[in-house]
């Protein structure tokens, strides 16, 4: 399970018109079109609109499928894509989108492809926000006090109030207002969630028996055709098995290479491995309403049980680094002043005693007869070799200070029911991935604590509520860094989570793709423009 939040670097406070490129002209580089790419990802998507995703795999198809309103580039400079240009007013509050006019929606079959306007961009909004929408965006979005339509290609947002990097935002993906069948509200039964249609460089063709995901060239993107004519998704329930297939030419890249794996897919000269830098992290975290975990001395203790270095050494090459706190390493935000709880089970021993446990007969730490025993639930994607090993590592760790877990392995809808809607578990084992990664109040505030949102370990505290309101409001990017090193410090302290590591990142491919670039969140966003030699086009 993973959620989104790296570091745009973007100008705040404009306030003036801005012009971009108009519509772009097909493709003129001298690149040939033709070729077909498979990638192997590890699991499958459980959705493939943007709305309701809510992980990686998902989010790098709907890339390819669906577009913003602005685009960041390589050089993460914000860039027009549905908007060819747009005008902030002086005092940051209103913000105006002149939308191009060449562009349309992906035809259905036996369809005319139907054009892109501003209804497009209300409609998206507005069913985005409704109540009854399951997603995780509303919270990014509640700066936004009103969207109207101006004209058929202009649209005009105003502001609660100004707020940084802004315009970043609103890179959130437009889906056609023709397309979802309730009209008011998205839900995953929603056929379009899994036949959904873009405006992307790439459609959605089919998806096969063995769930392989097929995309095809939109031949009439208006940023010009995308180069490689088919993308094709391939899952994989197991982690060395995908990396056999690329060793055995049967996928031509991994977008997220085991970490174990990676000497010998460096060894071998048909393929590039290229590191990129998402900003993320893993973390095993606790249920508050386990009256046991509530208390903030059980969940330390748990912290310092864990050798995460050792396990970060072992199972994972040391391709990573060990954190402290709610922010990404490399992330501004980030307090390089807190440093990770070490490995001391004696303190972790002495602070569960603090609490009031004995150990028992049978070795087991109890409270007023309550045995503290466990259950830790995991999804199916995360049952590779190395994560088997950190779950069953963090078990003996926690047994060898007197607690006993119990692991269970769920198919990751199934986790996605019992942890985000029912709360049935005591500890998860999951990571984030930020695209902003200043702001972690999707996860650690009060008010998202609720059926379907990130705060599902039901953390509330009255101080980092205020601060995580308080960064979000303040103008002053220095001020913000201040206050994110507080929030630092305190969830650091009160270990909502064992925060453990944010791991080195390399996908893998073969040497026939070129000019690939890959964008350290979304991965496929430059995909247009990757290419295959007509030589080794099959």
């Amino acid at each position: 399970m993973k959620r989104r939040l790296l570091v745009l670097l973007v100008i705040a406070g404009m306030s003036c018109l801005l012009p971009f490129a108009a519509d772009a002209a097909p493709k003129t580089d001298g690149r040939p079109n033709g070729g077909a790419m498979s990638y192997g990802e590890y699991g499958r998507p459980s959705t493939l609109d943007p709305i309701t995703s809510n992980e990686m795999i998902s989010l790098r198809l709907t890339e390819l499928i669906f577009n913003g309103l602005v685009g960041i580039n390589e050089k993460q400079e914000i860039v027009s894509e549905l908007a060819e240009k747009w005008d902030v007013s002086s005092d940051g509050r209103t913000y105006t989108f002149f939308l191009r006019k060449n562009v349309t929606w992906h035809p259905r079959e036996g369809e005319e492809a139907r054009p892109f306007s501003a209804d497009d961009v209300i409609f998206t909004y507005k069913m985005m926000m409704h109540p009854k929408t399951i997603t995780s965006l509303k919270v990014r979005y509640e700066f936004i006090d009103t969207a109207e339509k101006v004209d058929d290609f202009t649209v005009k947002f105003s502001l609660k109030r100004p707020i940084l990097n802004a315009l970043a935002k609103f890179s959130f993906k437009i889906i056609p207002r023709h397309g979802p069948s309730n009209p008011l509200f998205l839900t995953r039964e929603d056929t379009f969630v899994q036949n959904p249609i873009g405006t992307g460089p790439y459609i959605l063709k089919n998806i096969t028996a063995d769930r392989e995901i097929i995309l095809v060239a939109n031949e009439n993107y208006f940023k010009g055709r995308p180069h490689i004519d088919k993308i094709i998704s391939k899952p994989f329930a197991d982690q060395n098995i995908m990396t056999q297939a690329l060793m055995f030419n049967a996928i031509d890249m991994i977008v997220l290479v085991n970490p174990r794996d990676i000497p010998e897919i460096q060894g071998d000269k048909r393929f590039v491995l290229q590191p990129y830098n998402a900003l993320s992290y893993s973390f095993f975290g606790y249920n508050m309403r386990n009256p046991l975990l509530a208390d903030k001395r059980v969940r330390k203790a748990f912290s310092y049980a864990v050798n995460r270095q050792e396990m970060l050494d072992s199972f994972f090459n040391g391709q990573g680094t060990i954190i402290s706190g709610p922010f990404a390493p490399g992330s501004w935000a980030y307090n390089l002043e807190v440093q990770p709880l070490p490995y001391d089970p004696q303190k972790a021993i002495a602070l569960l005693k603090e609490a009031g446990f004995e150990q028992g007969a049978d070795g087991i730490m109890q409270k007023e007869g309550k045995k503290l025993s466990l259950r830790l639930k995991v999804p199916i994607e995360k049952e590779s070799e190395a994560m088997k090993r950190v779950v069953l590592a963090f078990k003996n760790y926690l047994k060898n200070i007197g607690a006993d877990v119990s692991v269970e392995f769920k198919e990751f809808r199934a986790w996605n029911e019992d942890v985000l809607r029912e709360y049935d578990f005591d500890i998860v084992y999951a990571s984030w991935v930020f695209d902003d990664s200043a702001d972690i109040s999707q996860l650690f505030h009060s008010s998202e604590i609720g059926p379907w949102k990130y705060n599902f370990i039901g953390y509330s505290n009255p101080e980092v509520d205020s601060l995580i309101v308080e960064s979000k409001l303040t103008l002053d990017h220095e001020k913000r860094r201040t206050i994110n090193r507080k929030l630092h410090a305190i969830l650091a302290e009160e270990n909502p989570y064992t925060f453990l590591w944010s791991l080195t990142n390399y996908a893998a491919y073969h040497k026939k793709l070129r000019r690939v670039a890959i964008h350290p969140y979304k991965f496929f966003s430059f995909a247009d423009d990757w290419f295959i030699p007509e030589a080794e086009q099959k």
